[in-house]
């Protein structure tokens, strides 16, 4: 199977809401993470914000072009331990 989300709704503190069609769901924290030219712009709060489930990608994308890889993100919400049924 190959790993995508489903479902992408952000939170504050730079944290998103990811489900996978694999069933998991979770939060992430990209807090950390949000550096260099183009994530490093999605410390704006708005932008960031602008988070959606890209239709193609299949993944998180924002309004400015970035994107993270599923299996990325997948890891650091089995990392966090913040899982939802």
């Amino acid at each position: 199977m190959i790993l995508h989300t489903t479902e992408v709704t952000p939170l504050s503190g730079y944290r998103l809401f990811l489900r996978f069609n694999n069933g998991e769901a979770g939060e992430v924290d990209l807090s950390t993470e949000l550096d260099g030219e183009i994530f490093g712009s999605l410390r704006d709060p708005t932008l960031f914000d602008s988070a959606f489930q890209h239709p193609v990608m299949r993944t998180v994308a924002w309004a400015n072009g970035a994107d993270l890889a599923p299996e990325f993100l997948y890891e650091l919400m089995r990392g966090t331990g913040r899982q939802a049924a």
